[in-house]
Order: structure tokens, then sequence, then C-alpha cells
């Protein structure tokens, strides 16, 4: 039920009001004057102010100067004489929402109302949503108390607070975008957009269009204006994720908008001058592209105006058991489920885990346990085919021998094996080992592993 206040300094008139909306379904209060309604309206957050224009002591227009400014302003519709309709004008140039002329009619009255009540309704909703979002991504949220998470998370803040242009590195699956929204929703730009694209997602033939836009004519097929990344961004935070991948040619433009502050559509003539703020994220190694040719070196001090390195889930087990009973939590409401507890086989299989996909993995694998358990917590049985590594096919047993191994040759030697299994097929070994396309293939360039290495001469291109 929306809340109206009525202020003016004609009891008839209050009357006359209060009786139409409260028919209605509105909850409705009244005063006499300015000074009487601030005080109603600073104590019941109305949605709706009604207000007379001229009154004895403050005016109408006066009021809409002394809401209180960290409050939701109501909707306020000033009534007024035929006389005095320039005077509406200017109210409603100072925020006011609407003006009724008197004699009031009732169908007006209720029509306004009606309008600005659900105007109110919108913006409260878009308040607690942006809320929400604002709770979701509070950089004290985000989980992990390790020593490598927590230095992270010190830059994290400090920058946060301002406009720098910062490059979050680490593998896939370690919370990359997730910390690009908390910088967000913690800065000043919080109430402005937050576009995430993925540059190793969009053909290099688009790229260039999606993030300046076009003109109509700007090539073949382009028949309306397209606002491009940048523009829509605007005042708000464009998060490029896998920037490696970025070809030449728009690294060279993405260096000119960081430069100028401004991009030109694709066929346009103009400069738009931009305000938005550059976050980039990549797990490849930009120094050894830029060694290579394939990145440019004035671009990537650019970029890394401040890094952020998120440290893989293997070299912060300690965080395991948080995550774990963060997602289990999570899935709980998600699923209707109640599992209070983890078994200590199960707590301590996941922390031993290498986790080759990250959190993201982690997240997949607690998903399921909740959602497949019969008792009320997670056990070794509900995790353990998940985490199995398969000795299927030529995929090797793996057994700890006294003296340890060396984890990076035992890696290497899983990945060749899985390709040997798979005839060279990515997305088949990468299933073998129970890892993503995309993790697979970046565990491969890490370790140099070329189709030349591989014992098959055929491989596939990283499109399948």
């Amino acid at each position: 039920m929306a809340v109206v206040i009525v202020i003016d300094d004609e009891y008839r008139q209050q009357d006359i009001i209060k009786t139409i909306l409260e028919e209605e379904g509105y909850e409705v209060h009244t005063a006499s004057s300015a000074e009487d309604g601030l005080e109603l309206i600073n104590t019941l957050n109305p949605d709706v102010v009604i207000t007379d224009l001229k009154m004895g002591g403050m005016s109408g227009v006066n009021l809409l100067d002394a809401f209180s400014d960290d409050s939701v302003k109501p909707a306020v519709i000033i009534m007024t004489a035929y006389g005095t309709i320039s005077s509406a004008v200017e109210a409603m140039q100072k925020g006011a929402f609407d003006y009724l002329t008197k004699p009031l009619e009732k169908d007006v009255i209720v029509l306004t109302v009606k309008k600005a009540a659900e105007r109110m309704h919108l913006l409260k909703e878009n308040i607690r949503l942006h809320n929400a979002l604002f709770e979701k991504f509070k950089i004290e949220g985000i989980v992990g108390k390790s020593k490598k998470m927590s230095e992270a998370m010190e830059i994290v803040k400090k920058v946060t607070p301002t406009s720098v242009t910062i490059l979050i590195r680490g593998e896939s699956g370690t919370g990359k975008e997730l910390v690009a929204r908390a910088i967000h929703y913690n800065s000043k730009r919080k109430t402005g957009p937050f576009t995430a694209i993925n540059c190793a997602a969009i053909p290099d033939t688009l790229i260039e269009s999606e993030l300046f836009g076009y003109e109509p004519g700007a090539f073949t097929g382009a028949t309306h204006r397209k606002i491009g990344l940048f523009e829509s961004s605007n005042t708000g935070t464009l998060f490029l994720d896998e920037i490696g991948d970025l070809p030449l040619l728009t690294q060279t433009k993405l260096l000119r908008v960081l430069q100028d502050k401004e991009v030109r559509r694709i066929g346009g003539k103009e400069s738009i001058q931009i305000d938005v703020r550059i976050i980039t994220a990549t797990n490849k190694d930009l120094e050894k592209e830029v060694a290579t040719g394939k990145f440019r070196e004035d671009l990537y001090y650019r970029l890394r105006v401040v890094t952020v390195d998120l440290p893989p889930l293997r070299e912060r087990k300690e965080d395991v058991p948080s995550l774990v009973i963060f997602f289990r939590d999570k899935y709980n409401k998600e699923f209707g489920k109640k599992l209070t507890g983890v078994s200590d086989g199960a707590m301590k299989a996941l922390i031993d885990y290498h986790w080759p996909g990250n959190i993201r993995q982690l997240e997949s694998v607690i998903e399921r346990a909740v959602l497949m358990s019969d008792t009320d917590k997670i056990e070794l049985q509900d995790i353990k085919s998940e985490l199995r590594l398969r000795n299927e096919g030529g995929i090797m047993d793996i057994e700890l021998p006294e003296e340890g191994i060396n984890f990076e040759e035992l890696e290497k030697e899983l990945l060749r094996q899985a390709l040997t299994r798979a005839n060279n097929v990515a997305a088949k070994a990468a299933r073998l080992l129970g890892m993503s396309y995309k993790t697979f293939w970046y565990r491969l360039e890490k370790f140099g592993i070329h189709p030349s290495s591989s014992k098959e001469d055929t491989f596939p291109e990283k499109g399948i």
C-alpha cells in the first residue's frame, strides 16, 4: 500500500483529497503547513506528497529543497491555481513529479497519484536490487583469509575508491570477474553500469564493432547505428576479460581510448568523450606475450597501473573449508536442502585435491554434492567420483612414492597421455581430466605442449 501525504492549509481541500485517495486504497496522512508536512515526510517516508503551492510560511517549492539528502525523495505533486502555473513549472524543474490545477478533478487526482506511486515503486525496487548487489559483492565478502588472498584484497581495497586502471591476473576459475565486480560495486561508480566482455569469445572481425560501435553504412550489413560497449558503459566500469586475446589492431585503438578518454564509432567522424573505468584480466603471461610481439608493450604498461594477482586454489588450501561451507549454504538455499555439515573424510579429500579448475570447479563439485546428498551432510561418497582422476585407456594410475614427486612433470605427463588417449581431440582430452576446455588449453600453453610434442601429428584447432 502506497503512503500519501497531503499538505494544504485549507482543511476542506485536505479532506476531499484524503477521502478520494483512501477509497483507492492509499494510506493518507494530512498536514496544514509545509513545516508540519516535512516532519511527517521525515517520519513516514511516503511514496507521494501532494502539496499546495502557496501557503503561509514555507511554500511548496521551498519544500522540495528541504528534503534530507540521504533519503529516497518522494514523488511530489504540486497543486496550483491557473494564475500560478509558471511557478508550478519552476517546481517541476526543481524535481516535482507533476502539478494539478485547481479546481481539482477526481479522475485527474487518481491518475496522477497512481503514476507517481508506480514510479516510486520502481525506484525503490531498483534501489533494493542495487543494495542487494552491493551486499553480494562486498570486498569483505570475498571468501579467503590465506596470506596470498589477503594481500590481493588489501590492494583491491586501496584502489577501489579511485578510477585507476587495474589488471587482474590469475588462472581460469580463480574469481577474476568476481573481484572486478566487487571493485565496481564498492566504488563511486557503483550506480553506473558494469559491463563484462570476454575478448577471447568474440571473433576478431566483430570485437571492434562490439567495443566501439558503428554508424549506418560503415560496412556491409551496417543498416543502423550501434552503440559500442565503451559508450554504453559511460560513468561505470568496463571489464575486459582475457585481454591477452585482443587483436593487435584493436589493442592500438584501446591504447588511444586510455590516453584520450574518447572513442569514435566505426564509420563515424566525431569523437565521443567517455568516462569509463577499465578493468582487465588475463590468465596469460603478458610479459611473455610482449616479448613475442603478440601484445603491445605500451598498452601493457597502461593496463597494469595496478596489478592484482589471484592465487590458484592449490596455493590457498587453507581457504578451502570456508569456500566449501559458503557454497554448501548457497546451494542449500537454491535447492531447498538443509545440509548442516561436511564429514571429515570429505573435507580432507577436498583440501588435498589439486583443483585444476580452481574455485569454479570447487563450486561445481559442491553444487552436485548438495543436490545429490540424501543425508544432512556432505559425505566422501558424494564427491569421490568428481575428484577421482580416471585411469581408463592409458591415463596413468597415480601412486605417490616415498621420496615425493615432481608435480609439474606429473601434470605434463597427464596432459600428454590424455591427448594420446583422445587421439588429439582437445575437448575429449579435457573431459578425461575433468577440466573445462578453456582450462585445458591454458595448461597446455603454460607447459609449452604444442602439436609437435604430442604423440600424434594431427591436432584440433581451438575453435572446437
